[in-house]
């Protein structure tokens, strides 16, 4: 039984027709529920932390940048990547620019953890992987998004960041990290 809540998600859950997240459950020993409902952790906290980033001055044509320049889309293509010391040190890089401290990154694993069960490591070790997956799943939905008539690539990406498709992400990124990091 898979519940997704947001388009990012789903495209991560059925990339490479499943493949990803088959490859991110095998490599820490995960069942195909436990490995999404670790996704259903993880992946909101990092697109929160990736709206946050947006707010900042640049942070919209930063990350634009990065999704047109790189080849991120690579992790979700060809899942057996996921796994290279290549495709972790991006993910740390990654996490680096959009947690900004290794202390938000444990705690989103520390709360990831809590509400799954899995163990609070398993989840640290992920986050590089699902960093570059989310990275992947955004390359993915913005081209899409960019190629329809009449989209712009800014237009698609601010769409998959307002979760509450109210026009500003601003207030999504208070509420999601309010919700992720709690006391922090």
């Amino acid at each position: 039984m898979r519940v997704t809540m947001n388009p990012i998600l789903d495209v991560l859950m059925n990339a490479a027709g499943g493949g990803a997240t088959q490859q991110l459950g095998q490599k820490f020993g995960l069942s195909p529920d436990q490995t999404s409902g670790a996704l259903a952790q993880l992946v909101p906290a990092l697109m929160a932390g990736m709206q946050k980033n947006t707010q900042q001055q640049g942070g919209l044509d930063g990350l634009l940048g990065a999704l047109t320049g790189g080849n991120h889309s690579q992790y979700l293509d060809n899942p057996e990547t996921l796994t290279q010391d290549s495709t972790i040190q991006d993910g740390n890089g990654i996490l680096g620019h959009v947690f900004g401290s290794k202390d938000v990154s444990r705690a989103v694993a520390n709360h990831a953890s809590a509400q799954t069960g899995i163990g609070a490591d398993i989840l640290k070790q992920m986050l590089p992987m699902v960093a570059t997956m989310v990275m992947g799943g955004l390359a993915k939905q913005n081209s899409s998004q960019a190629a329809g008539v009449g989209a712009s690539a800014s237009g698609g990406l601010m769409g998959m960041l307002d979760q509450n498709k109210d026009g500003s992400v601003a207030d999504d990124v208070v509420g999601l990290l309010g919700k992720f990091l709690g006391g922090r």
